[in-house]
């Protein structure tokens, strides 16, 4: 028997991949194991150490497969275009489309959904540039990935289900006083090999001392903002 070695620390950061059609939806996941990845996500930066974090952890497959009714109906309201000429999207955009139905349609079978949530005093979601807010559970929640996958799982980050946030929370008996951040369904993975995801270089997204190129510099135009030399 082989024997895994333990991930370095940048193995660890550059091939924890959203993972959507490798999912093992037969084996169990531990409630306790998710816990502890959990704990680990609790040392992650939030604002002025407050700690308004909340973490909704579902194994019941009655809410399971509840919250999955409501994604599936967000997703195809968001994918509909797509979806009816699949044909017509580039090549990368088909395969992550259909990675993200396939999810939408067995997310039910997910063993473990877990919802990172912010509880605010009253629940409104501040006007403007919202970056400093959630912030304060964004690095929690992708910490949480990374130490699910220092433990043999995986995860697919999403927020799909967030078109229809209020459906969710009603679902769950949220107060109102709870916004949710992202999805993470969580299970092992049918290979535990992954390697680095696709990127730009970061010649072509680095702007050193102020900004450089063209206004936009969007991968679609061909206007890429560059260094100059």
């Amino acid at each position: 028997m082989t024997i895994q070695q333990p991930l370095t620390c940048e193995e660890l950061l550059t091939t924890t991949r959203t993972v959507r059609n490798g999912l093992d939806l037969e084996r169990e996941v531990d409630a306790e194991l998710v816990k502890d990845c959990l704990r680990v996500a609790l040392q992650a930066p939030n604002g002025n150490n407050r700690q308004n974090w909340r973490w909704l952890l579902l194994t019941d497959p009655g809410l399971r497969a509840g919250l999955a009714e409501v994604y599936r109906a967000a997703f195809h309201d968001r994918n509909a275009a797509a979806l009816r000429r699949p044909d017509e999207l580039p090549e990368a955009t088909r395969s992550v489309l259909t990675g993200a139905r396939r999810l939408a349609e067995r997310l039910h079978r997910v063993p473990v959904l877990v919802i990172p949530c912010l509880q605010l005093p009253d629940g409104r979601l501040p006007p403007g540039n919202q970056a400093g807010l959630w912030a304060s559970l964004l690095p929690a929640a992708w910490s949480y990935a990374l130490a699910a996958r220092s433990r043999g799982l995986v995860t697919a980050w999403t927020a799909v289900h967030l078109d229809r946030e209020q459906e969710v929370a009603d679902l769950l008996g949220l107060p109102p006083t709870v916004r949710q951040g992202a999805l993470l369904p969580t299970a092992y993975p049918l290979r535990t090999a992954f390697r680095p995801g696709p990127r730009r270089p970061l010649e072509e997204v680095l702007h050193h001392d102020g900004w450089q190129g063209d206004e936009g510099g969007g991968a679609d135009d061909g206007r890429r903002g560059r260094i100059r030399a």
